[in-house]
């Protein structure tokens, strides 16, 4: 379930970035043309495997529920610490991107 976290939060960082306004505030830069449009590809495709992976582990039922779960957790988190510490959520959001599929690789 800790995979399926950190993938789905890397998924809600992706989305974020994906807004010019939070792309330039939290890189301090314009993005590039299409940038924004491969964001938005990536972090949608993060949270579908996320969906995949707990689906596939949990079944539709337990599956669905902990995935809702855990999506709302990680959008919190966001939201909450944005204004406040969004350097901590971008280098979580990297470690999330690199340990998220390790560890559903691992347990598989």
């Amino acid at each position: 379930m800790l995979s399926i976290a950190l993938i789905g939060y890397a998924g809600f960082a992706g989305l974020c970035l994906a807004m010019e306004k939070h792309f330039s505030d939290l890189l301090g830069r314009k993005p590039r043309p299409g940038q924004l449009l491969r964001l938005r590809i990536g972090g949608w495709s993060l949270l579908a495997l996320s969906l995949v992976l707990s689906v596939h582990w949990r079944g539709w039922a337990h599956g669905l529920v902990e995935w809702v779960a855990v999506l709302m957790a990680g959008a919190t988190l966001w939201v909450f610490a944005l204004p406040y510490q969004p350097r901590v959520l971008l280098g979580l959001a990297a470690a999330s991107l690199v340990l998220g599929p390790l560890l559903a690789v691992w347990s598989v």
